[in-house]
């Protein structure tokens, strides 16, 4: 073990925590094998997924090949945060990559993040465009739907004006450990807080533009619980921020600001699925408690609606917020 320890780890740990994703990821490792830049491990954990067996046959070849490559952990299952932690600790690389296991890189990733570290040494993370299409008759890129616009400071990402996909991440090791690790009692949106952490302790943030990933959008379930439990996860994430975090006086109150903001989202979602439930009373208790952050004429026409003529409400509240994931405008 001594010896071991002392050669020389790679440059870069790559970061796969695996769940259910037996069919995709051997498509994620041959993206990793085929990357330019070539001075990494890659670390899989199976985080206790039930598809085990797949897993680790369709894992075999790749460990037999690339024994000094790959490394492959098995847990129980602790979710994203848990298994990203335990990849983490055994890492030997200065940099971390991100990468979920039914994700993908192009061929230049690592070598185009490596390239923005040595530009500016200060860096202490830095992430790309990805391609984020579930309709191949409608492409569409990460950054076009989140956007990235000027500096990823602390409060840009707070006010959600650059948004970070984890496909694209490498970090500093130093950076992600100063900031505490990937916050393992989130159920969801565990990588939002790790960087929301990593920027407020003073690691500086660099993007590129460029498509380096391909991220897999095709994920079952409900498009408007997703929308909830995201704003819900968000808006707890922010309030955990205003509990946590020493923030200045200033910063405490863009956390509220927002955190108030999200909050009020999460109870519209939240109304637009009783409503499609046809629960008409909590329905309109929650776009009431909504209304007293966004004070919307059209939402209050919903809750006068609502008492009036509740099915003809519901249908006109989908016309109005058709493509809209937020309060009606």
């Amino acid at each position: 073990m001594g010896n071991e320890q002392s050669q020389p780890g790679p440059r870069v740990s790559i970061i796969i925590p695996s769940y259910n994703t037996a069919p995709m990821i051997a498509a994620c490792l041959d993206s990793i094998l085929a990357q330019t830049f070539q001075d990494f491990e890659a670390i899989v954990i199976n985080d206790g997924s039930p598809d085990t067996p797949e897993l680790e046959k369709v894992l075999q070849p790749y460990l037999d090949r690339n024994s000094d490559r790959i490394v492959y952990i098995k847990q129980a299952n602790k979710r994203a945060a848990g298994a990203r932690n335990t990849a983490i600790a055994r890492a030997r690389g200065e940099f971390l990559a991100f990468l979920d296991s039914d994700d993908t890189w192009f061929p230049n990733h690592l070598e185009s993040q490596m390239k923005q570290f040595e530009a500016d040494p200060s860096l202490g993370l830095v992430y790309a465009n990805a391609d984020a299409t579930s309709d191949p008759a409608r492409p569409i890129t990460f950054m076009e739907k989140n956007p990235s616009n000027g500096e990823p400071t602390f409060e840009a990402l707070v006010l959600e004006r650059c948004v970070v996909s984890i496909a694209t991440v490498v970090a500093r090791k130093a950076a992600i450990m100063k900031a505490g690790g990937f916050d393992e009692s989130l159920a969801r949106c565990d990588d939002y807080d790790m960087w929301l952490r990593t920027a407020f302790y003073g690691a500086k943030i660099g993007y590129s533009r460029q498509i380096q990933a391909r991220m897999f959008e095709g994920r079952p379930g409900s498009l408007g619980a997703a929308r909830a439990k995201m704003a819900e996860a968000y808006w707890l994430i922010l309030e955990k921020a205003d509990q946590k975090l020493p923030l200045s006086p200033a910063q405490r109150k863009l956390v509220r600001d927002r955190a108030a903001e999200i909050r009020a989202r999460y109870l519209v979602e939240e109304g637009k699925n009783h409503l499609s439930a046809r629960d008409f009373p909590k329905a309109r208790e929650r776009f009431l408690e909504a209304n007293h952050y966004f004070r919307k004429t059209k939402l209050s026409l919903v809750l006068f609606g609502l008492k009036v003529a509740p099915n003809a409400t519901s249908r006109l509240l989908a016309f109005w917020t058709r493509g809209n994931n937020g309060a009606p405008a």
